[in-house]
Parts: C-alpha cells; sequence; structure tokens
C-alpha cells in the first residue's frame, strides 16, 4: 500500500482572490468552504479523492519570508506552451526570477499573491 497526494494546502491572505486564479489556472470549480475562511476547488465532477488533488486556500496573516520550498509545476492540456503563458499572464500571474540561467524550457511565475509555479514545457493530455 502507498500514500497518494490529496489536496494541497496553501496558506494565504486572500483565500477569495486565490481560489478565483487557481480555478481559472487549473479549470477548477469551488468545492466547500469552512467556517475559518478556507476555501477548497478541485475538478469539477470529481471533487475530493479524484486523480487531481484538490486545492485548500487558507487564510493566514503570517508573513512570508523568502522562496517557496515547495511549489506547484503545471502544464498546459490545450494549447503550446507560448500560448498558455499569455494565458497565465493575462490572469494575473507574474514573471518572477528565483535564479534561473536563461536555457530552462519552463517557466517561473508567481500567484497574485507572489508564490511561485513553474509552467513546464511539454503538453499534457487533459484527464
Amino acid at each position: 500500500m502507498a500514500c497518494r497526494i490529496s489536496e494541497l494546502v496553501i496558506d494565504v491572505a486572500d483565500p477569495e482572490r486565490l481560489a478565483a486564479f487557481w480555478s481559472e489556472v487549473l479549470g477548477y470549480v469551488e468545492l466547500g468552504r469552512e467556517p475559518d475562511g478556507s476555501i477548497e476547488i478541485g475538478p469539477p465532477e470529481v471533487g475530493f479523492g479524484g486523480p487531481q488533488p484538490t486545492l485548500v486556500l487558507s487564510p493566514s496573516s503570517d508573513p512570508r519570508t523568502g522562496k517557496l520550498p515547495l511549489h506547484i509545476d503545471v502544464n498546459a492540456t490545450d494549447r503550446d506552451q507560448d500560448a498558455e503563458l499569455e494565458r497565465l499572464l493575462a490572469l494575473g500571474a507574474r514573471p518572477v526570477d528565483v535564479g534561473q540561467d536563461g536555457t530552462e524550457n519552463w517557466h517561473v511565475l508567481a500567484d497574485p499573491e507572489g508564490n511561485e509555479f513553474c509552467l513546464l514545457h511539454r503538453r499534457l493530455p487533459p484527464l
């Protein structure tokens, strides 16, 4: 037996804003809200427990220091990397320099709160 990742919990200042951003990026929908202000998003019609992990955006006022020790990688499913980069930038992502040398075949971006994620080169089939 083994475990699998069922959800990723991300501490954020504005769960509403990041739930909207990540729902657009991933094609997710809102699955639920908790009394503490957390918002869970996940794949439509599958939700929690499916092949893709859900994201829980949990409110936090703790200050962030430095580069995140864990980040999300995403791949386009219905367009090439350049077109997906344009889409992500239009949604509010921004390029970030974390020490890349310019020869990478991925883009380092940040969501509207500055959480780093990478847009990888290879296109994946949708689930």
